[in-house]
């Protein structure tokens, strides 16, 4: 997710702006701080992830340009430091530095291009090495595309699945696709806005009932969420795909409802050995119907005699 500049961050005419009052330049411990940066709006950045970036004694960004350019916006002067270019290319070369630098006392700011790093962005391994090498790990929360997506979907987001980024060979995305239908939770997917289309005709072949969420350009000046069934969604896309960031939310499959016959039996297996209000819950719980339909089916069955004993009702 790239960072976009919004109208209102330019930095002055004449140059970066002066460094905001607030921002802290305290000595930082040390160790490796994983900064979340905007995935749009430049001032969607927090006051913490200032403070880190105004005191780091080393800065290293999967794109130093757009480190720098966020600095000069907020202010931020380099001070004579580097900033290291760390990228999922260069990341063995570029490691041993950082791990370095660590051990002997300094603190790193570590910054993707935009989000939180690792979040289906550079950093894993980094990470790992510096906490395996008894450094200390940081995280600097902030903007994330998934949780901005997440947010204004409208998907249940009790439980859910970040899926990362979908296959783009059809055969392979459409196996992936498979495996996800078949997980109780709201799936998160970063997909290349020119194929979302395509994935979303790979989805109607198993599921174009299935209930979505199309994000894009999250944060940004046009930013647009389209919601409904895959098979709607589908025919509302260009040929030629979208424009911009693009961020679906799969909500989780539909629950299908047991028939009266199976709600009984299950009933009938708990009404033994359970109070009728722990028999009723979870019954409902396991077949999805309404917990007052089951209370009812479970007082005409003891009306009826079907039930052998005698249950209270607490």
């Amino acid at each position: 997710m790239q960072d976009q500049q919004h109208p209102g961050d330019r930095a002055d005419a004449g140059g970066a702006r002066a460094i905001p009052a607030s921002v802290l330049a305290e000595r930082l411990e040390p160790g490796l701080y994983l900064v979340s940066t905007p995935i749009g709006r430049a001032r969607d950045i927090t006051l913490r992830a200032l403070d880190v970036l105004n005191a780091a004694e080393l800065l290293a960004a999967e794109d130093t340009r757009t480190l720098r350019h966020l600095m000069t916006i907020h202010g931020i002067p380099l001070r004579g430091r580097q900033i290291l270019s760390y990228h999922d290319h260069n990341a063995e070369r570029a490691r041993p530095a950082i791990l370095a630098a660590i051990s002997a006392g300094q603190s790193v700011a570590y910054c993707s291009d935009a989000g939180t790093p690792l979040v289906a962005d550079p950093g894993f391994r980094l990470a790992r090495d510096v906490a395996e090498a008894g450094g200390r790990v940081h995280a600097v929360p902030g903007a994330s595309a998934l949780l901005a997506a997440l947010t204004v979907a409208g998907q249940p987001t009790d439980r859910f699945l970040f899926a990362g980024f979908a296959p783009s060979q059809r055969s392979a995305r459409r196996r992936w696709l498979s495996e996800l239908a078949g997980i109780d939770a709201t799936a998160v997917i970063f997909e290349s806005p020119r194929r979302v289309k395509e994935l979303l005709k790979d989805l109607c072949e198993t599921d174009g009932e299935r209930d979505i969420s199309i994000c894009r350009e999250l944060t940004k000046k046009f930013e647009e969420v389209m919601r409904g069934p895959a098979r709607l969604l589908v025919e509302r896309i260009p040929a030629e795909g979208l424009r911009g960031e693009v961020v679906v939310v799969l909500g989780p499959p539909a629950v299908a409802l047991a028939d009266d016959a199976a709600v009984q039996e299950a009933l009938r297996t708990r009404l033994d050995r359970m109070t009728m209000r722990d028999a009723v819950a979870e019954v409902a719980e396991q077949t999805g119907r309404p917990r007052k339909e089951v209370y009812r089916m479970a007082l005409a069955m003891q009306e009826d005699g079907t039930d052998a004993d005698d249950h209270a009702l607490a």
